[in-house]
């Protein structure tokens, strides 16, 4: 049997980071709104409450904007496979 550690995403974690990183950056969420083109900021007020993940692509230009890896947005834990 495989020993593998699987990663849980933390939601929330991730949300709080999302905040801070756009706060460092004196970024607006309407300024991010207008980066991704959204009608409405809904969707990063639901990543940044923890309520939605952003998808991969999502998240590869959230790291561009906020200048760090997608690693460093993301927030995981690891839990032991079964």
């Amino acid at each position: 049997m495989l020993d593998v550690k699987i990663p849980i995403f933390d939601a929330v974690g991730t949300g709080e980071n999302i905040t801070k990183l756009r706060k460092q950056k004196h970024l607006s969420v309407r300024e991010i709104q207008e980066v991704f083109g959204f009608e409405t900021p809904q969707a990063i007020y639901k990543w940044q409450h923890g309520s939605a993940m952003p998808t991969i692509e999502n998240l590869a230009i959230l790291a561009a904007i906020f200048e760090v890896k997608v690693d460093d947005i993301l927030v995981f834990h690891e839990q032991q496979a079964a």
